[in-house]
């Protein structure tokens, strides 16, 4: 079997500000050509481990590669190699859209022709080569300015593109724009999105990883998660009958079966409520059989329901929570590094994340 090819690899990334430990032992891998979701709670080190793949903050112990280059040893070629989109993008608001492009394929080493040609390409990519190309910055939309940001990520043509909330404050059509823009780069491009809007990561990643007080906490696949947190197989129902003989029945599938109301009986006379189990053998057709069985109730509805990333997503936030109550502060030995010579401020995680 062949080994897919490492796009992005971290080893026990750890980071720390004074008596601020931002991030400790964070480690994973990405696939080339993989879409990867990053999710975390405010403050939890989404932001603090992007600006290390980057390349714009020093890691105080651990490593990490981009391309097989390491990030500590050659910041500068792992630059070249990475595109960035900030979550808060700081671009001016006083120069035109096809301006500020040039002007940034030149600072990221392109050649003037090579800055023409590259920039003509990502704003036909963003959409943004017909009225927005001639517009200043300053006059333009939240879409459209998210969408300069990305274009400016994919000037160079990357190998990783990394951004932070790339969709916040949209409306649905330009998140379908992003959204389908990243597709199109899907299997060409790396891609690391962080996002709080959980339904659109799950809709265009390939797999998740989720951060909680500087630790992974849980990866893999929205199916591979969902199993591991949310091991219950929910059922949605709408049926018509007396209630208390109907429950009793289904329960003689599994005593231990959760059911719960969702709504109050409406106008026709049908309950609406769900049903979970831990039973892995429970299908809709037996829960169908079940119901069929007594012609005085009669059934509307009988839907499976698959748990949402949000519910994964808490369920494994909850548990690192509770996994690390009564756990002592871990004494971390502290391989120092030179910094660069205008390293950020540490991040106010709460504030940016």
């Amino acid at each position: 079997m062949i080994k897919p090819e490492i796009s992005i690899e971290a080893t026990n990334l750890t980071k720390v500000y004074g008596s601020l430990t931002a991030i400790e032992d964070v480690s994973f891998e990405i696939n080339r050509g993989e879409v990867l979701g990053f999710l975390g709670p405010n403050g939890a080190g989404k932001s603090t481990t992007m600006r290390i793949l980057c390349g714009l903050v020093r890691a105080t112990s651990g490593s990490a590669t981009i391309g097989g280059i390491s990030v500590v040893e050659y910041p500068e070629k792992v630059k070249r190699l990475v595109g960035y989109m900030p979550e808060n993008n700081p671009l001016p608001d006083e120069l035109r859209v096809v301006e500020y492009l040039r002007y940034r394929g030149q600072l990221k080493g392109l050649g003037p022709r090579e800055a023409h040609a590259r920039v003509e390409e990502v704003l036909e990519l963003c959409d943004l080569h017909r009225k927005a190309r001639r517009q200043i910055i300053g006059t333009l939309s939240k879409g459209f300015r998210q969408r300069v940001g990305i274009a400016d990520a994919l000037l160079t043509n990357p190998e990783v593109v990394i951004m932070d909330e790339p969709t916040i404050g949209l409306d649905p059509h330009q998140t379908k724009i992003i959204r389908d823009l990243i597709n199109n780069r899907r299997g060409g491009m790396t891609f690391v999105i962080s996002s709080h809007i959980l339904p659109e990561v799950e809709l265009c990643c390939d797999r998740i990883l989720i951060i909680n007080q500087g630790r992974i906490v849980a990866k893999g696949t929205s199916a591979s998660l969902r199993e591991e947190y949310i091991p219950a197989k929910a059922f949605r129902i709408k049926a018509k009958g007396e209630l208390e003989g109907l429950i009793g029945e289904l329960r003689s599938l599994d005593p231990e079966m959760e059911i719960s109301a969702l709504m109050e009986i409406d106008e026709d006379g049908f309950h609406e409520f769900s049903l979970k189990t831990l039973n892995p053998g429970i299908a809709g057709e037996q829960l169908l059989a079940v119901i069929q069985k007594n012609s005085s109730w009669v059934l509307r509805e009988i839907a499976d329901v698959e748990a949402s990333l949000e519910e994964i997503f808490l369920a494994a936030t909850k548990r690192s929570w509770e996994e690390t109550l009564g756990r002592k502060p871990k004494k971390i030995g502290i391989v120092q590094m030179e910094p660069p010579l205008n390293e950020p401020e540490p991040p106010k995680e709460s504030q940016s994340e």
